[in-house]
């Protein structure tokens, strides 16, 4: 029995998937006003009985790609962060993740920051959900650079949701205009300006944020 279930299962995977990476293409390309169910369909060469049965509308697709997006970012900082002690090594090792998620997946990025902004109150909450996460990652390793010294004691919270502010203004900025390239390339100025923002000092022996 089992020999007939798991390739069934995996068939079944691998259709969403392909689902997944259509929709991907789609959204990106329209937007999500724009884009149908049918160009889905088409675009992953499956049927609209294939879509249903992995997603009940758009919408729900729609709200797993920016969940996917976002677990991919939380993925990618929680690794980057591993192997750092103070809080201030963990916040700009988690700016530089976040950065280089960004850039590897561009379709979503712009999924999430530029399709996922006035969708309804479903989605709106879900957005505003995922940046509340986002800055909560954030301040804890504020909270830990204040503890530690790294920085003084400041309105955590506030400096958290001003670095998500900055981060969205340049990637949204290089989704429309391709500017700068790579996005990396913004990396160096924008983590002197946001770790000077909350008081960390560079030293000019080694470079380091102190």
């Amino acid at each position: 029995m089992l020999e007939h279930v798991e390739p069934e299962a995996r068939g079944k995977e691998a259709t969403r998937q392909r689902i997944v990476e259509a929709a991907i293409e789609v959204f990106a390309e329209k937007g999500y006003h724009d884009a149908g169910v049918d160009d889905i369909v088409r675009r992953s060469e499956t049927s609209k009985g294939a879509f249903y049965f992995h997603f009940p509308s758009k919408e729900d697709i729609f709200r797993a790609l920016v969940d996917a997006l976002a677990g991919r970012i939380t993925l990618s900082v929680q690794n980057a962060i591993g192997g750092e002690e103070r809080g201030i090594d963990k916040v700009d090792a988690a700016l530089s993740a976040v950065f280089s998620t960004l850039a590897r997946h561009q379709k979503l990025a712009k999924i999430l920051l530029v399709s996922a902004v006035g969708l309804g109150r479903t989605t709106d909450e879900r957005f505003v959900a995922q940046r509340r996460r986002f800055a909560g990652l954030i301040r804890v390793h504020l909270d830990q650079a204040v503890a530690d010294g790294s920085i003084p004691a400041q309105d955590t919270e506030l400096a958290a949701y001003a670095w998500l502010g900055a981060v969205n203004e340049i990637v949204v900025r290089w989704l429309y205009t391709g500017q700068p390239d790579p996005l990396d390339s913004a990396l160096p100025a924008l983590r002197g300006l946001l770790l000077r923002s909350i008081g960390a000092k560079q030293e000019a022996n080694d470079g380091r944020w102190r």
